[in-house]
């Protein structure tokens, strides 16, 4: 198994952060030895006052022109699909995924991002309204152009997936090597409706599929839970969602780890993610250089396997 890590998200870069904030917390993620970027063109539509997104794309793209021969040391993850085409009118008007909006976002991308390609592209959520082989079909052609180097799927069902990588063997393209979803060491009510729009949770089937797969990898987004797991008294409070006898029994769990490591409860939720089987690549966002010194650090931290056993049974 290769060495636990995480891909930096920038989801609010070049909007609640500035440019020079954002930068920062690039360099430092670089200087830590740091590799995976996770962007998408829609970020972040909803806070620009445009309507539609690319500042987060932008930001990178003006960080890595001001810094020659920094695009070698990262990898690249964005998505296409959310974009909305008319400013303001979301999801009314999200981009899609037929033929035309896959290369028309990746060209686009590729010129804010300012960059000949990008490392991981993602269809970031479905569309049923186009037939998958049509989408399938454009993501291969993306990869077999030399624009894009490995594909994925977030915000997809597992058997969505699995269909759509059939297709593309039938089609003989490259196919979605890697899911995202969203997914946290605190789990919602079961059968709860997230109320974040887009939003789909992994599940056990999820995971199942992922660790059966050779090859595929799973991504992770709110892998913190937006801080609650350290400012739930203050000003970040669980979600209602997250409200069950099990979400109790597993905070007793993380309190007693984390008493017996050393480490902060961020540190051992994310030890706990990127250490497991399927060995998962959590998204974690951050707005300040400590933030992203506390998640290197956990990529250090070995849970052992009684510890993991104590996390994973509390439920």
């Amino acid at each position: 198994m290769s060495a636990p890590y995480f891909a930096l998200g920038t989801i609010d870069f070049g909007t609640r952060l500035d440019a020079t904030a954002s930068m920062e917390l690039l360099d430092r993620f670089v200087e830590r030895g740091g590799q995976w970027l996770d962007t998408a063109n829609c970020y972040s539509f909803w806070l620009d006052p445009s309507g539609t997104g690319g500042q987060s794309e932008t930001v990178i793209g003006d960080w890595l022109a001001a810094r020659p021969g920094i695009r070698d040391r990262v990898l690249i993850s964005t998505k296409v699909r959310q974009q909305p085409t008319v400013p303001g009118d979301w999801p009314d008007s999200a981009e899609g995924l037929s033929a035309p909006a896959i290369r028309r976002g990746l060209h686009e991308s590729l010129r804010r991002l300012r960059t000949e390609w990008i490392d991981l592209y993602w269809a970031h959520a479905e569309d049923r309204s186009v037939p998958l082989e049509e989408t399938v079909g454009a993501f291969g052609e993306v990869v077999a152009d030399g624009l894009a180097r490995r594909l994925g799927a977030s915000n997809h069902p597992a058997w969505r997936v699995e269909r759509g990588r059939a297709v593309a063997r039938e089609l003989g393209v490259t196919g979605w090597t890697a899911v995202q979803q969203r997914y946290s060491y605190l789990q919602p009510r079961p059968g709860v409706v997230l109320p974040e729009d887009g939003h789909m949770h992994a599940t056990e089937e999820s995971l199942d599929y992922v660790r059966s797969e050779p090859g595929m990898d799973l991504w992770v987004y709110s892998a913190l839970l937006w801080g609650s797991y350290t400012r739930a008294g203050t000003d970040k409070p669980l979600p209602e969602h997250y409200e069950h006898p099990g979400t109790r029994r597993r905070l007793a769990v993380l309190r007693e780890i984390v008493a017996e490591t050393g480490a902060t409860a961020n540190q051992v939720v994310l030890a706990w993610l990127a250490g497991g089987d399927p060995a998962i690549v959590p998204i974690v966002g951050v707005s300040r250089t400590g933030q992203l010194d506390e998640a290197f650090e956990a990529m250090e931290l070995r849970l052992s396997e009684e510890q993991r056993g104590r996390l994973s049974a509390a439920a």
